[in-house]
């Protein structure tokens, strides 16, 4: 069976509509990739997988995968998240 499209709520709607950016307003996933070896990440819902090659990430409404190769959370807070290492590959499901 096919995944269902992902519904644009209203608030992200809104956040189009004025051209504001949605992770402010709708508390969406904000990453950033610096380089190869960097990945910051806010607005983080929790680690759900932890391993030196795999690193699952809840966004709500994403799961953030990581995979690389010595990988690390480097830094974590309630919103915000640091994870170093060799970065290959960044999917979201």
């Amino acid at each position: 069976m096919g995944e269902k499209p992902r519904r644009t709520g209203l608030l992200e709607w809104a956040a189009q509509a004025f051209d504001l950016p949605a992770d402010a307003l709708t508390g969406l996933p904000r990453i950033e990739l610096v380089g190869d070896r960097e990945l910051r990440m806010e607005n983080h819902r929790g680690i759900l997988a932890y391993g030196d090659r795999e690193i699952h990430v809840s966004g709500g409404a994403f799961l953030v995968k990581v995979t690389g190769e010595g990988l690390e959370l480097r830094a974590m807070t309630g919103l915000e998240l640091l994870i170093t290492g060799e970065i290959r590959q960044i999917t979201l499901g």
